[in-house]
């Protein structure tokens, strides 16, 4: 990967294609993410909107091996207690769809492989009135999320690890001013990206107003 021309990767890719395609990749290949590509992505990042342009974002990269063992073994143990039974349930049920099934043994496989991951990326920020500034801290996870597409790297969104989240803070180097809100693993995909299965938009577009018992309640 030294070869990459980092500066101008991702900057001709069509940015209506990369939404629509960047899809959840959760298997990844071990191998190294370039520092400077890791900088591009997070760079995107900070040009997502905030009140105020108060810019709370922080990202933490975690990359050295042992670290990440540290993070993989609590996300896993808390993704596992989670996951597991619910799989289980699933699997028994034929009311189930696949897809479900299929997405659920993917977040699993990324679980017990997140050590592998070379890039665990942290997104905190600073809080603001005690509350997190989740209004900004999200479209900077998005944009992250979509320069990983248009570079070619793989990364889904997960907050498992908030369940150990003053603990793993602590370990990052984060202030209870600065909580860490979302952690994206992400490397090289083993797959591709393509487009995720969705409902079409005339389901979920409206225009003036709802009309009655047009939305249907969710299981």
């Amino acid at each position: 990967m030294s070869d990459l021309d980092i500066e101008g990767l991702g900057e001709d890719f069509p940015l209506l294609e990369g939404i629509r395609t960047a899809r959840a990749i959760r298997r990844l290949r071990a191998d190294p993410v370039p520092e400077a590509l890791i900088r591009k992505v997070c760079e995107a990042g900070t040009f997502a909107p905030s009140g105020g342009n108060r810019q709370p974002w922080i990202f933490v990269a975690v990359t050295e091996a042992d670290r990440r063992a540290w993070i993989a073994e609590r996300y896993r143990a808390r993704f596992r207690q989670y996951i597991v039974p619910t799989l289980e349930r699933a699997e028994a049920d034929p009311s189930v769809p696949e897809a479900k099934i299929r997405n659920m043994r993917a977040a699993l496989h990324l679980a017990d492989h997140f050590h592998e991951a070379p890039v665990h990326l942290f997104v905190a920020g600073w809080t603001r009135r005690g509350e997190t500034q989740s209004q900004a801290l999200f479209p900077a996870i998005q944009n992250v999320l979509l320069a990983c597409r248009a570079v070619g790297l793989g990364a889904s969104l997960t907050t498992v690890h908030l369940a150990d989240g003053a603990e793993i803070d602590a370990y990052l180097g984060l202030s209870p001013a600065t909580p860490s809100c979302a952690l994206l693993p992400i490397g090289w995909p083993e797959g591709k990206h393509g487009r995720p299965p969705r409902a079409s938009v005339d389901e979920k577009l409206f225009f003036e107003s709802v009309p009655e018992g047009a939305i249907e309640a969710r299981r």
